[in-house]
């Protein structure tokens, strides 16, 4: 009986050994990449699109191949809950326990900048496709973005307000509590104030995240006899916003940022938001070469037009994977080769993005254009000008 319980369990001890063998082989052949998105929260569709562009991009490059080898690419989306804690919750646990090679997100500067923070500190390569907050990569020579920075996005609202609207005095209105709209508000009256004057931005109002009621503060907005009201706010607070405006009687334009770009906004605000303009990423409308080719693919993958979102994601996900390239291969170890791949980030140079042709600066910031849209009759976001750095 002895003996067969000793050749049980040398077969059994066998048959484990070369299970994980076969495990760590398939691990040597395998490139992880995760995603820090918001899955749920106050802006569940920022991370649904994140997903969405990833997923079509899996699909369509499920391998590639590094120094010769060929890697299986694997995607591991985890959900930040759009809070900050949980951000940098989520960058731990993919990089300390997931073992990926980088990280992609979070989105949203409110959780790319703590997230950031852990990546740089864990020498791990991250790209958040939409954050503009300048903190984000600050130091950080782990830490790129794939869009323009709120110190441009400032001004390029301020001179348009300017230019295309004729307004001599702005309000704002803004969350003091969130990093991107605070800092894109601050950066416009700034812009603003230069061109204008000081006190030229004669209302700038402050709400924190979660509230509804803006009646308040548009009372101080519609009695300062501002010619525009900036509001750099997310899609599921601009129809709240939008709507305390118009029912306390105003009737002046109101201008937007980047994040009027994501999730469902139209769905979300309707009639109430046509006919008013933001700085963004890329339009969709009228889009030709390879952006189409994303659009149209997208669209038919989803049954709706990708959001500047889904369209930065895909990007950043491609200078991920351009860079794993450039490093002319992996050597299996994670710390080296995470090393590998930030340099070769840092090295891209015009790369062929969807929303533009990138170069890394050396903050690990692209120098890109903005694109500023029209929400039309139909409720499309219509190319109206584009604006360049000098």
């Amino acid at each position: 009986m002895r003996k067969v319980t000793v050749g049980l369990v040398l077969s059994l001890v066998a048959v484990m050994a070369f299970s994980f063998a076969a495990v760590d082989a398939g691990a040597a052949d395998m490139i992880k990449i995760g995603f820090n998105i918001p899955l749920t929260g106050d802006n569940p569709d920022v991370g649904a699109s994140t997903k969405n562009a990833a997923e079509m991009y899996l699909k369509k490059t499920p391998k590639i191949e590094v120094g010769g080898k060929s890697y299986d690419l694997k995607f591991i989306f985890d959900d930040n809950e759009y809070k900050a804690e949980s951000a940098v919750k989520v960058a731990t646990k993919l990089i300390t326990e997931e073992g990926i090679l980088g990280m992609i997100g979070p989105q949203s500067s409110s959780q790319a900048v703590p997230a950031g923070d852990v990546a740089n500190n864990f020498a791990t390569p991250m790209i958040s496709p939409w954050s503009t907050n300048p903190d984000t990569t600050l130091n950080r020579p782990y830490v790129f973005r794939g869009c323009f920075l709120d110190p441009f996005q400032g001004p390029v609202a301020a001179n348009f307000a300017t230019d295309e609207l004729g307004a001599k005095k702005a309000a704002v209105i803004y969350d003091i509590a969130a990093d991107y709209p605070k800092g894109l508000a601050e950066f416009f009256k700034a812009a603003f104030e230069k061109i204008h004057g000081p006190g030229s931005v004669v209302a700038f109002e402050s709400f924190t995240t979660g509230d509804k009621d803006f009646s308040a503060q548009m009372t101080n907005i519609v009695a300062s006899g501002a010619d525009v009201l900036f509001a750099p706010q997310y899609y599921s607070e601009v129809p709240l916003i939008v709507r305390a405006a118009k029912e306390m009687g105003w009737t002046k334009p109101i201008l937007g940022s980047d994040s009027w770009g994501s999730g469902d906004l139209m769905g979300l605000c309707g009639d109430d938001c046509k006919g008013y303009y933001f700085s963004t990423h890329y339009a969709a409308a009228g889009a030709q070469g390879a952006t189409k080719t994303f659009i149209d693919e997208y669209t038919a993958a989803y049954g709706k037009t990708p959001d500047d979102v889904a369209a930065l994601t895909w990007d950043s996900l491609g200078l991920m994977i351009q860079a794993i390239k450039n490093t002319g291969g992996l050597s299996g170890d994670i710390k080296a080769d995470r090393s590998k791949v930030k340099d070769a980030l840092a090295s891209i140079k015009d790369y062929p993005g969807i929303t533009g042709a990138m170069t890394f600066s050396p903050d690990g910031d692209p120098k890109k254009c903005a694109v500023v849209v029209k929400i039309n009759d139909a409720g499309k976001f219509a190319f109206f000008k584009s604006v360049c750095p000098k």
